[in-house]
């Protein structure tokens, strides 16, 4: 079996001190996996990466297939692989159904891939709006960020687990992205019920974290972290 690999292109600290400029290609993260997530150069919606489909999120409440061409400034992927799996047969909130995920892990010091499919009872969503030039911190746009509300939708949910180790890089605990069966309504994840479905993990045992280092922005900026727990926390 090949090695379980998370490929991330970016990091989730630069994003949240504003550097949002795209610096490689949804096609070329694709090589890299067929599941997880991102966002579009401007902070232009919510990425997910599904069944080695690119799909957007966009703030009006539509969501596209992208051609591969676009860009990204963070995205993270993986050739998913299921190692766990079990029924949800009863509603479930999202926290509790969180806990029961880590509750069957043999700890919580490793990355994991998660792919939930089911019926939805509710689905609260997200999607940050495309910013221009000169861009703020994520944060601070998050205070402003539309937000979508579904019930009773049949669809998938995506993301991954970080270890608390490393916030910044990602963040860390669960970071997820919805899109349902039509994909016509998809993005960041706030808050869910599960009414029934299956939930899938797998275990990541390699980190491959990419930089833009032809990108100046990104090689040159003095990035202020001071803040970037509890930033990270208000944007989730």
């Amino acid at each position: 079996m090949s090695e379980k690999v998370l490929y991330q292109h970016g990091t989730l600290g630069a994003l949240m001190a504003g550097l949002m400029d795209g610096t490689e290609t949804i096609g070329q993260v694709l090589q890299h996996g067929t599941l997880g997530l991102g966002t579009l150069h401007g902070l232009d919606g919510e990425v997910i990466f599904l069944d080695g489909e690119a799909y957007q999120g966009r703030s009006d409440g539509a969501v596209i297939r992208l051609t591969g061409e676009e860009l990204t400034p963070y995205s993270a992927i993986t050739d998913f692989t299921v190692d766990r799996s079990f029924d949800v047969t009863t509603e479930t909130d999202g926290e509790t159904l969180k806990k029961d995920i880590l509750d069957k892990e043999d700890g919580k010091n490793l990355f994991l891939a998660i792919k939930i499919t089911g019926t939805f009872k509710k689905m609260h969503i997200r999607i940050m709006p495309k910013q221009e030039k000169p861009y703020r911190r994520l944060a601070k746009i998050s205070e402003s960020q539309p937000e979508f509300y579904q019930e009773n939708v049949q669809g998938t949910l995506v993301g991954f687990f970080t270890p608390e180790l490393f916030q910044g890089v990602a963040a860390a605990g669960f970071h997820l992205h919805f899109i349902d069966d039509t994909r016509k309504f998809g993005g960041h994840v706030m808050d869910f019920e599960l009414a029934d479905g299956t939930v899938e993990s797998s275990q990541i045992e390699s980190l491959v974290q990419h930089f833009p280092v032809n990108d100046p922005t990104f090689v040159q900026s003095e990035i202020d972290y001071a803040d970037l727990e509890k930033e990270i926390q208000q944007a989730e």
